[in-house]
């Protein structure tokens, strides 16, 4: 069975239509950002240049052609601005339109005539297929940063239209689909037409379940980290213990020097300040999968993993050493707090917390005594489980 190819555009059209709706609905409500407004606007674009290519012979030539394809080739590059919004990614507005500008002016400088059909049908198939692969590029790159899962289903879901339109493109090529009705077709591209609909809506479902899925992920972060240093907090901290893939385990106690006294002279912005710097300076210290947790007021506890005890002093040592470094180098209140930090190892990865904690904070204690402003191991040494 042949379907009627213009019945498909027009179904294709009002999906459209409907689809750029719903995210412009989306982005009124103020909840998601930017993101749902470039995609309204892409799908509207794109489904108001649909309808225009649906009124062929029915409405002047630069109406339903040369109108209606530019449209169909905006709306396409905007979908590859929009993820690129969506991905956090740098958007100029000036790029996008003189992309656009210039992807259109071969659209419109094409004769009319059988041979300017193929050639359209190619130009503009091979347009989409490139800013299909380009979005899959991007959603690719948003599953690798933040390992969302719908981002990688969007991605994906973009090759068999890229594919799709190769397939369009060399058949307008080849001459098999063209002028001079491009509606009288075959029935491979009235086909295709008919499951890019599908792969339309399935995409538009999925970027509203990937928004969803971001938000999860930004709710849990938020849950489970210090909104001043960005820090684990303690919920956070036991959400990743224990940590089960080490051989063995280093906690560090780091205690703030005289703090209280720094919050009472020059008040808790000062203080704020203060520990800020000193989450930024362990960050630079740390190992991607160490743990760096916000314990309370000036205590932070680090977990190192696959330590021995020489390699936790010395990584102290470099901790308590950028700390003073970067306050030495802050235009602000003439201080320079220091750090304590007790270390304690553990002989495994399934090594007790909490027998860890009190030999860290008694070796931080030590620190204290002995002036402060020093690293102290713990004088108990675990017995490797």
């Amino acid at each position: 069975m042949v379907l009627d190819l213009r019945t498909i555009y027009v179904v294709s059209a009002l999906t459209l239509l409907v689809l750029g709706s719903v995210h412009l609905a989306t982005f009124a409500t103020g909840r998601f950002g930017r993101w749902p407004a470039w995609w309204g606007a892409s799908y509207m674009v794109l489904g108001t240049g649909t309808v225009l290519v649906c009124l062929r012979d029915i409405v002047p030539y630069s109406v339903s052609i040369q109108a209606g394809n530019v449209l169909t080739i905006a709306g396409y590059l905007l979908s590859f601005f929009a993820i690129r919004v969506l991905a956090d990614r740098p958007v100029s507005y000036r790029s996008c339109l003189l992309t656009i500008v210039c992807l259109s002016l071969p659209v419109l400088v094409l004769p009319t005539g059988a041979v300017a059909v193929s050639a359209r049908l190619f130009y503009i198939s091979a347009v989409c297929c490139l800013c299909d692969l380009a979005v899959l590029r991007e959603g690719i790159g948003i599953y690798r940063r933040e390992r969302l899962f719908s981002a990688g289903l969007l991605a994906w879901l973009y090759l068999p239209t890229a594919a799709l339109f190769l397939v369009r493109a060399v058949m307008a090529a080849t001459g098999e689909i063209g002028g001079p009705d491009p509606y009288g077709t075959t029935m491979v591209h009235s086909w295709m037409a008919s499951t890019g609909v599908i792969f339309l809506a399935l995409r538009s479902m999925l970027i509203v379940l990937m928004a969803a899925e971001r938000s999860r992920g930004e709710l849990v972060a938020q849950a489970h980290h210090d909104p001043l240093t960005g820090a684990l907090n303690r919920g956070g901290l036991a959400q990743r213990l224990p940590l089960r893939d080490a051989q063995s385990v280093a906690l560090l106690i780091v205690d703030i020097d005289h703090f209280k006294q720094l919050n009472d002279q020059f008040g808790h912005a000062a203080g704020d300040v203060v520990l800020k710097l000193f989450a930024t300076a362990a960050r630079g210290v740390l190992r991607p999968d160490d743990l760096l947790s916000r314990h309370g007021g000036d205590e932070f506890i680090v977990l190192l993993k696959d330590v021995s005890e020489d390699g936790a002093i010395a990584v102290a040592e470099r901790m308590r050493a950028a700390f003073a470094d970067i306050v030495s180098r802050h235009q602000g209140p003439d201080v320079a707090p220091t750090l304590s930090i007790g270390v304690a190892i553990g002989g495994s990865a399934s090594a007790d917390f909490e027998t860890l904690l009190a030999r860290a904070d008694a070796a931080l204690y030590a620190s204290k005594r002995m002036g402060r402003d020093r690293v102290e191991a713990s004088a108990d040494r675990e017995q490797a489980a």
